[in-house]
């Protein structure tokens, strides 16, 4: 079985981007959602993101931003990928992937179900995130891992939502998902990651993946 790819969202530093590919993150999320406290201004994340090795890709997080905003961000960033964390369209969608490829991220309520994930065809991949009223990712709630379970036999899905080095095993044995994505689950505080946490979160993924061959 492919291993699981890790996406480490919400970088701020050269230090927590470093930490995190040391980590084995594939993907690093840079956050320009202005009322994120993870927000990073587009030319500070271009000194990070140019001190990267190629082979970690590089992610936009975007809510509900004008389009053409977003891509000067991500041409000025120089950032491969745009996660949109909002209520952007199925066309959005489909406009935007012309540039870059697309992850559309889908925080999943008790009503979600997995069919509703075909208007977003266009997308790469699609990030389950859990639930919240007020913030649009990044708050630690986890929702029922099945759920990503039965999506990724048609979307490469990227499972997000309070995933920590303690429950980070059995959410990939529960979601055998395309990738996992964490942001506070490694975090001292926001935006600013802990170092002991990453190292334990590698060491549960190894250990996950070792269980799955």
């Amino acid at each position: 079985m492919a291993r699981v790819k890790l996406k480490i969202c919400g970088i701020t530093s050269w230090t927590d981007a470093r930490r995190a590919c040391e980590a084995g993150a594939d993907f690093l999320g840079f956050n320009f959602y202005l009322r994120s406290p993870r927000y990073i201004e587009p030319a500070k994340a271009r000194k990070i993101i140019g001190r990267l090795p190629p082979k970690v890709a590089v992610v936009g997080i975007f809510v509900n931003e004008d389009e053409t905003k977003m891509l000067k961000i991500a041409s000025a960033a120089g950032l491969g990928y745009l996660q949109l964390h909002g209520d952007e369209s199925p066309a959005a969608v489909v406009r935007l992937s012309r540039a870059l490829p697309v992850l559309k991220a889908v925080r999943v309520q008790r009503s979600f179900r997995a069919a509703q994930l075909a208007q977003f065809d266009r997308a790469s991949a699609i990030l389950l995130d859990g639930f919240d009223r007020q913030r649009r990712g990044g708050t630690g709630k986890t929702f029922n891992w099945k759920v990503a379970g039965r999506a990724n036999k048609y979307f490469h899905i990227f499972l997000a939502g309070g995933l920590t080095p303690e429950n980070i095993g059995e959410a990939i044995r529960v979601a055998k998902p395309y990738a996992v994505d964490v942001c506070s689950g490694v975090e001292s505080r926001p935006g600013k990651k802990d170092p002991k946490k990453l190292k334990l979160l590698a060491r549960a993924i190894r250990g996950a993946q070792k269980r799955k061959r």
